[in-house]
Parts: C-alpha cells; sequence; structure tokens
C-alpha cells in the first residue's frame, strides 16, 4: 500500500482510541479542563452510563467567543506554549486532545460565557472534522460541555462497552478520586436525573473528614492515622488506615501526586513495604495519600490518560515515601497520655490481697516470667478497685493516673486479659500482644548488633543474565553491607560465597535472585530485611507466652505497660489487632440500660 496522509477526522479518532475509553474517560477530561479553569463547583449529570448523555458545568474563567472554535481543534490549548512549561507542568491538561478526540466520536456542545464578557456562545461537533460557527447562548460565567451519543459513530467501539451500571460505577469512582483530592472545589453527579452526592467546597479540617466520611464511610475515618511529613521539597500528607481495617482488593487506595491522581508501581512498592510486619497476608491497605513536589522532578507526560508519571529521582521518592508512612505505622500503639481516675473508696490496707485474689477464687501462683514492675503496686492496687462502691467512713487515696490500657482484672480462658481503664473494658490477646513486644525487641537488638554473614561451605554458582551481572558489580557494597558476598565468575555467572548467618539454610540462589528482581526495578530492596524479619517474627513467637498460660496480675499489668511502650502494639506480626475497647456506652447498650 502507498503512503497517505491521514484525514483530520481520522487522525481525531485514531486519537480518541487513546484518550476516550470509556464514558468515565471523558469525564475525567472535562472535569479536568474544569479543574485548570479554576472552577469551584462543578456539577456532572450523566444520562444512561454517560453513552446517552455527559453533561459537564463549571463556574470557572471561562471561553472567549474567538476561542471557542478554536478549543475543538487538535492540539490547541491554554495551558503550554513552550517545552519549558511541559517540564514544570502544574495543570491536569496539556496536550489539547481531549475536546477534539471526543468530538471526533461523539455530539457535542461546548458553551461558554468568559469572566470578562456579558454574554455566552456556543459551538457543537458531530464526529466530523468541523465545527458551528459561534452563536449566542444563555449561560452564566463558567463552561458547560455536553457529549451525547458517544461513539455513534464508531459502533465497534461502542460494543466494547459494559452494562449501564458498570460504566455509571467507573463515573461515580472517577468522580471520587477527583473530590477526594480537591476539597476546595464542590462536586454534584446526577445519574439518569437521581442525585448521587452533592458535596460543598471544604473550607477546614473537619469539612474534609466529613466528606471523607461521606465518600469512604465512618469506618475509614475512626480508622485512619494522620500523615503530614516534609523532608526538602517533597512532602506526604493525607490519611493512611491502620493495618486492621485492611481490605481483601486494593479498592481504597487513593494517591496524588501534585494533586493529579496516578497508579504507580513505584508508589504501590513503597507503600505496601511501609505496612511490612503489620498486614495480614493477602491483605490490601487503604490510604488517601498526597505527594507533593517540585514539578520539574516528575514527568506526567509520558501515558495518554496521565495516570502514570516518571519520577526523575525515583529511588528518593520511595524512601521518603516509605520512612514518612513506616514512622506513622509505628506509633499504632495505645495512647501514651494517662488519664485521671476518681479516688477509690478502699485505702490501700484494703488492697493487700487483691493481687492473687479475683471474684472469690484464687489464682493458681506460677513461675514468673521476666516482666517488671516499674510502677508502685499500689497504683495497680487502686486502679483495680477504682469505681467500686465508695464507703465514706474509709479514708481514700490520692487520686491516681490511669494509663491507657488501665489495670488488669482477670484472665478469660487463659487466652484474654481483661482489663479496666477510664473508658470502661479492655481485651488484649495475651500471646498476639507478647510476640509483637518480643519481635521488636529481637528486630532492635538485631539492628543493634548489625548483620554478621556467614561463608558458604560451598559457593553457589548461579547462572544469570550480563545484565543482572552487571547489577552485582553496580551494587556490591550494597550487597556486602547487607551480608551477601557475590563474583562474578564470567560474563554471565556470578558465586554466592556468603549469606546473612540469620538464613543459614535458605535457598541462596532464590534470595540473590529476587534480589536482583528488586533491585533492576527499584534501584534499591529491602527483600533481605524482609527474610530476616520473617525469622525473627518466627522466633518472636515461639518465645512469646502461650495460650492457656496463667498469669498473676503483676504479670498482666507488665504486659499491658509494654504494650503501650512497643511501636505497632495494636497488631501483631500477622496485622492481626492484640487489643480491642468496649467503652462504657457500648456497655451499656448489650445490657439495654438507660433504655
Amino acid at each position: 500500500m502507498s503512503i497517505r496522509i491521514l484525514s483530520p477526522q481520522l487522525i481525531n479518532q485514531i486519537a480518541a482510541g487513546e484518550v476516550v475509553e470509556r464514558p468515565a474517560s471523558v469525564v475525567k477530561e472535562l472535569v479536568e479542563n474544569s479543574l485548570d479553569a479554576g472552577a469551584r463547583r462543578i456539577e456532572i449529570e450523566i444520562e444512561q452510563g454517560g453513552i446517552k448523555l455527559i453533561r459537564v458545568r463549571d463556574d470557572g474563567v471561562g471561553i472567549a467567543k474567538h476561542e471557542l472554535a478554536l478549543a475543538l481543534s487538535r492540539h490547541a490549548t491554554s495551558k503550554v506554549s513552550q517545552f519549558r512549561d511541559l517540564e514544570s507542568l502544574q495543570s491536569m491538561g496539556f496536550r489539547g486532545e481531549a475536546l477534539p478526540s471526543i468530538s471526533s466520536v461523539s455530539r457535542l456542545r461546548l458553551i461558554s460565557q468568559h469572566q470578562e464578557a456579558q454574554e455566552a456562545w456556543e459551538v457543537t461537533g458531530d464526529g466530523t472534522d468541523t465545527s458551528s460557527q459561534a452563536k449566542p447562548a444563555a449561560h452564566p460565567q463558567g463552561t458547560s460541555v455536553e457529549i451525547r451519543d458517544l461513539f455513534f459513530n464508531t459502533p465497534a467501539r461502542r460494543k466494547f462497552l459494559r452494562t449501564e451500571k458498570t460504566e455509571f460505577n467507573h463515573i461515580n469512582s472517577l468522580v471520587q478520586r477527583l473530590a477526594l483530592v480537591r476539597f476546595d472545589v464542590g462536586f454534584t453527579l446526577r445519574h439518569n436525573g437521581r442525585p448521587l452526592f452533592s458535596l460543598p467546597p471544604c473550607e477546614d479540617q473537619i469539612e474534609r473528614e466529613r466528606r471523607i466520611v461521606q465518600l469512604l464511610g465512618t469506618a475509614f475515618l475512626d480508622q485512619a492515622l494522620t500523615v503530614d511529613e516534609q523532608a526538602g521539597d517533597l512532602s506526604l500528607s493525607g490519611w493512611v488506615a491502620r493495618p486492621s481495617f485492611s481490605r481483601s482488593q486494593a479498592d481504597m487506595q487513593y494517591f496524588y501526586v501534585n494533586r493529579r491522581m496516578v497508579r504507580d508501581k513505584l508508589v504501590t512498592h513503597a507503600v505496601r513495604q511501609s505496612y511490612q510486619d503489620v498486614l495480614y497476608h493477602g491483605r490490601h491497605p487503604a490510604y488517601v495519600l498526597f505527594l507533593g513536589m517540585d514539578p520539574c522532578k516528575v514527568d506526567v507526560n509520558v501515558h495518554p490518560t496521565k495516570h502514570e508519571v516518571r519520577f526523575r529521582d525515583s529511588r528518593s521518592v520511595h524512601d521518603f515515601i516509605y520512612r514518612g508512612l513506616h514512622h506513622v505505622l509505628a506509633e499504632t500503639h495505645p495512647q501514651a497520655v494517662s488519664v485521671s481516675v476518681e479516688p477509690s473508696g478502699f485505702s490501700e490496707e484494703n488492697t493487700a490481697d487483691q493481687s492473687d485474689q479475683q471474684h472469690g477464687y484464687r489464682v493458681p501462683k506460677q513461675q514468673g516470667i521476666d516482666w517488671r514492675l516499674a510502677e508502685r503496686p499500689a497504683a495497680y492496687r487502686a486502679g483495680f478497685v477504682a469505681q467500686q462502691p465508695v464507703d465514706s467512713s474509709v479514708e481514700t487515696p490520692q487520686t491516681e493516673q490511669v494509663p491507657p490500657l488501665g489495670f488488669a482484672l482477670a484472665q478469660l480462658h487463659g487466652i484474654y486479659i481483661l482489663a479496666q481503664n477510664q473508658s470502661g473494658l479492655v481485651l488484649v490477646d495475651m500471646h498476639a500482644a507478647h510476640e509483637r513486644i518480643t519481635y521488636e525487641r529481637f528486630k532492635q537488638t538485631h539492628n543493634g548488633s548489625g548483620i554478621i554473614s556467614q561463608p558458604l561451605l560451598v559457593p553457589v554458582r548461579v547462572a544469570v543474565s550480563a545484565s543482572e551481572a552487571d547489577l552485582v558489580e553496580t551494587f556490591e557494597a550494597f550487597l556486602s553491607q547487607i551480608g551477601i558476598e557475590v563474583s562474578r565468575l564470567g560474563h554471565d555467572t556470578l558465586a554466592i560465597r556468603t549469606i546473612p548467618a540469620l538464613l543459614q539454610g535458605a535457598d541462596a540462589e532464590k534470595l540473590l535472585r529476587d534480589l536482583l528482581s528488586d533491585l533492576a526495578e527499584h534501584g534499591q530492596t529491602k527483600r533481605l530485611q524482609d527474610e530476616i524479619d520473617k525469622v525473627l517474627a518466627t522466633m518472636a513467637c515461639h518465645t512469646s507466652v502461650r495460650a492457656n498460660r496463667r498469669l498473676e496480675l503483676d504479670e498482666m499489668n507488665a504486659l499491658l505497660r509494654d504494650m503501650e511502650r512497643t511501636e505497632r502494639a495494636d497488631q501483631c506480626n500477622h496485622g492481626r489487632p492484640t487489643w480491642v475497647q468496649l467503652s462504657i456506652a457500648e456497655l451499656d447498650r448489650l445490657f439495654l440500660r438507660g433504655r
């Protein structure tokens, strides 16, 4: 076949194949245009999942009359004018392909009144390569774009669309993602005339959290930890859910770079690693996170849909995200602030035997564990009898401080510790809590002593690609630092000579291949640390107090105090909760009190 120049209409339809995947793609492009126009309120109206109608209306700056037809021309944009602008993009759109591409596969109507104009004007497109002349219209300041009969002239594309419900779900998810990053903008969404939500602009943190609740539910916010990290020109803010709120699917993960929503493997990897030790196998974390950085250090022009980005210094971005979230998640232990409790009506003498007697029976004596109480036993006795009936004839002690997890009352079936704190009843999984405490201590000890290498009796030969062998030479110092000595025997052959002593007996070849895979993909790896942590976790599991072990009150209270001082103490090493709180109000509801 001979080479020929494509017609403008066919060029636009080919471009539409990249930009307009489905109705949600159209909504994304139009709403992002509204955001770039400085809109404070955006209304989205959908019919039949967007196949029949998509209408987006905003109160932005508007488009001047003489630019309306130009807006439907390919590669016409107000957002960039030279390459320097492309290197430091802060707008959502920039290619100038959205409107002409959408117009080539639909019946489009564009109405706008510029902020400096006295009247509105409109133009239309019908799938051809020409647009109508501008004519007067009725419209307030801002812009409305109306898309009808999507893919009416490309029936093959239309066959690939899903059901009306599925297509609308994609639109709903898309608008939610935009609403979660642009708290300063109000969003309204309607489908087939029925309002789905109406979100006013948020002026403060309380209103932002109210929007979070409306879009993601109360449970997410109740379990969310606030993130606010800064390092140089990098900033990370938002919310990450506690590991106990993990999901079976990655359906509640929202990440934005300079307010642009992205799906990036490097980001996902960094977030996932920050949840190590606290996320149950096969579960997914939930988060809403905003990464801010110099626009010159990130390339957003790497994919037609702009979902992917490329960082100039990917390693530093990865480390920053990992360190910031790792720090926040490490603080998931009972609050370290004590609260006061009303003084008990019993004197210290009256509680002398309380450590041995509980609910009318004597706790069997048992061999002690190496848990030491730093606090005065009197404080625990006072806490144990707190809120008991007051005998006014007995002199009361001074007000004591109640720690976050309170004071132990009893053991249940040799598995759970029951404790009383200021809020109500605390239940602790004894083994899970001690496992976390022991594991964190093992990690501190190991990190303090460093990684000790173990020479292999016979070096392990590994056949690799030339590029992998080059990686070993590039990262030779790093591999040595983490306890692995690898030498290059030839163009594509390596020899493993040492591995960390703690991993003696591990599959050295598989470990090296996994490390090289990480280094090739991310320029770094924490896989070895993960493997060491697995060993330490197993050791912690086997050395922790087992179920059916009877503990004395002093031992139970010592465990509670250790939990309050230990990082990540809210979850065991497998991501399960170690304790739960039942408030007085919740207990009252169980017994219908106050009804």
